[in-house]
């Protein structure tokens, strides 16, 4: 995936958005409880009275401001100074909404969900992965996929992780991802430089560096998300081509489609957001595009 989202998933736990959280919701074990709490639902309706959990599952949502949820150092996807894509996605939808935005600002790292969205300290995520757990998705509106990463000169026209060339390549790789299973499995290990999934965004880097590491012939091909491989290219301009891995076998999935998240119960927002989303796609990927995402379309291939 914003989880999460590296914000595109350790596959599903990338991107990034992200599929953060993976916090277990309390539930009673013991059967007595389970009793109690069956007789208490009951009493509760018989007595024709709202119970306290139906509040948890009316919409919180402030229609005031749009309220997001983002890392405050998360490049490409968003930083407290606003220079992110989603920073910029953001501004667009609350234009169109007639209300500022307003952010909450966590890491984007383990209990992102639980103290922002799921506290009702803000309304959306603005990047997570398709089918993430913990929060209700909406359409997707864009879909990218991991990317292989050379130097222009050095003339690799590398396309899949399978290539016989990387054996002796050094090669930098996002440790924990799809990508990295596949590389093992192909042998690619001897000479590769793993770069960390999971860090403190304020003060580590983990795509930048990688990126910067090629350019510095430090590796000879840099394997990680297409986002962050196309945001991190453009300082280098042409010495750098990003080509999509396109061509890996379906049991080692290398693109995802990329949703913004709202809580569970909250499907009026969910349906406006949505709309948002259809209504501005157009202006939605121009902004991807500059940011240098590699776009798919439906069928999988690069958008041109």
């Amino acid at each position: 995936m914003r989880a999460w989202a590296d914000k595109a998933v350790s596959a599903t736990a990338m991107m990034k958005h992200r599929m953060r959280d993976r916090e277990v919701m309390p539930t009673p074990h013991r059967p007595g409880r389970l009793v109690q709490l069956a007789m208490t639902a009951m009493a509760v309706l018989l007595a024709g009275v709202t119970p306290a959990g139906a509040a948890d599952r009316a919409e919180a949502v402030d229609r005031s401001a749009l309220r997001v949820c983002a890392d405050p150092a998360g490049l490409p996807y968003s930083n407290d100074r606003e220079e992110g894509f989603e920073n910029r996605i953001a501004g667009l939808l609350a234009e169109k909404l007639g209300v500022p935005v307003r952010y909450t600002w966590y890491p984007n790292s383990i209990g992102f969900l639980r103290n922002t969205l799921r506290a009702r300290r803000c309304d959306l995520v603005m990047g997570i992965v398709a089918g993430a757990e913990l929060v209700q998705n909406t359409n997707p509106y864009y879909r990218s996929s991991y990317v292989i990463v050379t130097r222009t000169e050095d003339g690799l026209d590398i396309d899949t992780i399978e290539d016989p060339r990387l054996r002796t390549l050094r090669i930098g790789i996002t440790a924990g991802t799809p990508p990295a299973s596949l590389a093992a499995r192909s042998g690619l290990m001897e000479h590769a430089r793993p770069y960390p999934l999971y860090v403190d965004t304020r003060f580590d880097a983990p795509g930048k560096q990688m990126i910067d590491d090629l350019a510095a012939d430090r590796i000879d091909a840099a394997i990680l998300w297409g986002p962050i491989a196309g945001y991190f290219a453009r300082a280098h301009g042409d010495a750098l081509k990003i080509t999509p891995l396109l061509r890996e076998p379906k049991s080692a999935r290398m693109d995802y489609y990329i949703t913004m998240g709202v809580r569970p119960n909250e499907t009026d927002w969910k349906n406006d957001i949505n709309t948002l989303i259809r209504e501005n796609q157009e202006a939605i990927h121009a902004i991807l595009k500059e940011y240098g995402v590699p776009l798919l379309d439906a069928r999988g291939n690069l958008v041109p």
